[in-house]
């Protein structure tokens, strides 16, 4: 999945980026930079996408990337409508963060963390309520705040154990212009048409490449074959309708582009080691449990 290079510009009077991010919808934009990137997602659910990693995404969805890491979100919906989607991003170099941490002993507790965000990290709920409200309040306050601010957050997420790699190996970006211009077209296709019929011809013309090079490509970019690729979206849009809807099995498996419901089980159990009936029950138990906990607080 070749990406494209993002440039992020950090102001001469700052030593890192800030960007509250509020938008209609994330689109998917496969992408990469050199810098780490700490992301918390907000009041949006849809599919995240970090080197050969893809998960669904929910409200308070909090990542760190290493360097050169390719990543995307693709919002699906509004965990509350009328309202935007909205991404709290704070990017920085590693040039900036290893000479902090040289100068003051005190945050070596990063290091690890740094090293891990090669991966991705995705964190779990602890470190969410550790680090939510003030990385959501980050813009409110004063430049010589927000640098102390994200110093603190970082410290208290390297000491959590509350955390997952994403990516099954480090992935970084190839720098080959036409594969990633290709890729992007291939992938612009995929994740328009993926709950329809998708043959390899069309995708071969849009990418100008035989049908062989162009697996061969998709396999390099992405670990995986392009059938896996759109049964990994088929599979993360259904856990969406799954938690979001009352629709039937059948009518998801319509919906995401499987065959029947009997393929799209079978698929589903592969891809999340249980049935489309057992995720929407553990989902709808996991939000009355989180609804009695917040009744009681």
């Amino acid at each position: 999945m070749e990406p494209w290079f993002e440039a992020v510009s950090v102001p001469a009077d700052r030593s890192w980026l800030l960007f509250d991010r509020r938008l209609p919808e994330f689109p998917f934009n496969w992408h990469y930079h050199p810098e780490f990137e700490l992301t918390l997602t907000l009041n949006s659910a849809g599919m995240r996408f970090v080197g050969d990693s893809v998960e669904n995404y929910g409200d308070g969805d909090l990542v760190l990337l290493g360097p050169n890491l390719p990543h995307a979100w693709q919002s699906h919906g509004l965990i509350n409508a009328p309202g935007v989607h909205r991404a709290v991003v704070c990017w920085f170099t590693r040039d900036w963060i290893e000479g902090l941490i040289a100068l003051t002993p005190e945050l070596s507790a990063i290091t690890p963390l740094l090293v891990e965000s090669g991966h991705g990290i995705c964190f779990g709920e602890g470190a969410l309520a550790k680090v939510r409200e003030r990385l959501a309040t980050l813009h409110k306050i004063a430049p010589e705040q927000q640098i102390l601010t994200l110093l603190g957050v970082l410290v208290d997420l390297a000491r959590v154990s509350d955390r997952r790699p994403l990516s099954a190996v480090e992935v970084t970006a190839s720098t080959a212009p036409r594969d990633r211009a290709r890729m992007q077209r291939v992938l612009n296709h995929i994740h328009a048409h993926y709950t329809g019929t998708i043959s390899i011809k069309p995708l071969s013309e849009i990418a100008h490449l035989s049908d062989s090079q162009l697996q061969r490509l998709f396999k390099r970019s992405t670990r995986m074959t392009i059938s896996q690729y759109i049964g990994q979206l088929r599979v993360g849009g259904a856990c969406r309708l799954l938690a979001q809807t009352d629709l039937s099995l059948a009518r998801i498996a319509e919906e995401t582009g499987f065959s029947d419901a009997a393929h799209f089980s079978r698929q589903f159990r592969a891809a999340r080691g249980m049935t489309p009936g057992d995720y929407r029950r553990q989902f709808d138990q996991t939000q009355r449990w989180q609804s009695a906990a917040g009744a009681k607080d």
